[in-house]
């Protein structure tokens, strides 16, 4: 029996050192893709060009608010889903940081006739300026704050990540909504 244990201790001595000294060497493909890269494989290009296919498809001028959450992003990307038949067709603005994950806005609009419905994660009612009602969702199983309204016969869904729902609150949201009514000049 200690001949037994005796081999089962070296033979663990062996492997813990050996697992000790292992060093693991990084290579550069290790490092996560840039977004400039993985995004526009997934369907994304620029907010411009996106927007672009948008009004194109729908043939009407979309709105977009001029102001954005006060923290910071290092990349903007849009994408327009125009799938098979019209219910999934939507476009998408997503703001976002490779230096804080948490950083993450989306804008999100589709016709009011495919739109989501949220009526039963409801968390509180706004007025907009326009005089529409804007409902917040606060709800921890989503990840994220959403601000939903409609306009001009389209569903607007804000998303913010509830990470950094204390720098971007309901009000703050409500503010963004309110900017789509500034005069906006298209070059």
């Amino acid at each position: 029996m200690n001949k037994y244990f005796l081999i089962l201790l070296l033979l663990g001595y062996v492997l813990i050192n050996i697992s000790i000294t292992e060093t693991v060497d990084a290579k550069s493909s290790d490092s996560p893709q840039p977004y400039e890269e993985f995004f526009p494989e997934i369907g994304y290009k620029t907010v411009e060009s996106a927007l672009k296919d948008f009004e194109q498809h729908f043939n009407k001028e979309l709105k977009l608010p001029l102001r954005v959450p006060p923290i910071s992003f290092t990349h903007r990307f849009g994408r327009f889903s125009n799938l098979d038949g019209d219910i999934n067709d939507e476009f998408e603005v997503t703001m976002v940081s490779d230096q804080f994950p948490q950083n993450h806005f989306k804008i999100d609009v589709r016709p009011i006739q495919h739109k989501i419905p949220f009526e039963k994660y409801i968390s509180e009612v706004f007025k907009l300026k326009n005089g529409k009602d804007a409902v917040y969702i606060d709800n921890p199983r989503f990840g994220f704050n959403m601000l939903v309204f409609e306009r001009d016969n389209l569903q607007y869904v804000f998303s913010i990540d509830q990470d950094v729902s204390d720098k971007v609150t309901s009000e703050v949201l409500i503010e963004i909504a309110n900017s789509i009514d500034y005069p906006n000049e298209k070059y």
